[in-house]
């Protein structure tokens, strides 16, 4: 029988972790701060950062958002993120993606400090990532890994294949997932839109990660039996419903199941992970720069 991987049990009991580490910092009083940079008007990014603020509620963060008019030039933003770098309240820094066009995305991520860059897209922690040593390990690969552990899956010398190659979650998958490390292990094979014979390669994975952002692209007639299929898309298509519309994966789920020894569905998959993480990391950052271990 298929194994369908419950994200949101997973994710409460990543935070169950979170709380009890937040409880060890605040016995030296230490309360882990995050801010969340939003400047645009997005509606599906201002929807996630209120996600993120009830989040921080719940477990004990004191979560704070910065809003910056769209129209304002790059030095707004900038000197924001130079004013939460240097207040010692805000452990974990996130600016909430995308920016206007006319803000250099790569200037963003450079400009919050690297120890409280808790997406971990900063050039220092990507290379910490690449080089086995992660200080912040990004959040959504980071969650799929512990989807994966929840499951007793171990990559250790699976053939992965990683659909998509952004730099959100594509690439730092791959990149986990080869590490000679918990977690990793894997020999990967990153696939995108140039590939050739996609099919063939998901057929010969025993670990596929579907993150390209197209919906139930991929089919179970793409799949090997028992292959591991973790769905990390998240797409609106059109339905009769009062919405008008329906959220799907990447991965066609009735189909997929079909072969998949395990199989995280989407929506309630890897989505509640996401924030959960980004929990995690902001927690992580409160005990570095405090000096408190609490041993995550």
């Amino acid at each position: 029988m298929t194994h369908v991987i419950d994200g949101n049990a997973v994710a409460e009991s990543v935070r169950d972790d979170v709380r009890a580490a937040i409880d060890e910092l605040e016995a030296d009083d230490v309360t882990p701060g995050l801010a969340t940079v939003l400047m645009g008007g997005d509606d599906g990014s201002a929807t996630y950062v209120a996600m993120k603020q009830r989040a921080c509620e719940e477990v004990g963060i004191d979560g704070t958002t910065v809003e910056i008019d769209p129209e304002e030039p790059p030095e707004a933003l900038y000197e924001v993120i130079d004013d939460l770098n240097d207040d010692p309240a805000i452990h974990g820094i996130l600016v909430q993606m995308p920016v206007p066009d006319h803000v250099p995305k790569r200037e963003v991520l450079s400009r919050v400090d690297p120890l409280k860059d808790v997406d971990g897209f900063h050039p220092e922690n990507v290379g910490r990532m690449v080089s086995g040593h992660p200080r912040f390990k990004p959040c959504t690969p980071h969650g799929i890994q512990k989807l994966l552990a929840s499951a007793d899956v171990d990559p250790e010398g699976m053939d992965a294949v990683v659909l998509g190659r952004s730099e959100i979650v594509g690439k730092p998958m791959a990149n986990l997932l080869m590490q000679k490390a918990a977690g990793g292990n894997a020999t990967v094979t990153v696939c995108h839109s140039r590939t050739q014979d996609l099919a063939e390669k998901t057929r010969a994975a025993d670990l596929v990660v579907a993150a390209v952002g197209r919906p139930e692209m991929l089919t179970g007639d793409m799949l090997s039996e028992g292959t591991v299929v973790i769905d990390v898309g998240t797409n609106r298509v059109d339905a009769d419903n009062e919405k008008g519309y329906e959220l799907t994966g990447d991965v066609d789920f009735e189909s997929a199941r079909e072969k998949a020894s395990v199989i995280s569905p989407s929506p309630g998959g890897v989505g509640p992970m996401t924030i959960t993480m980004l929990l995690y990391n902001t927690v992580k950052a409160a005990s570095l720069q405090s000096g408190v271990d609490v041993g995550l």
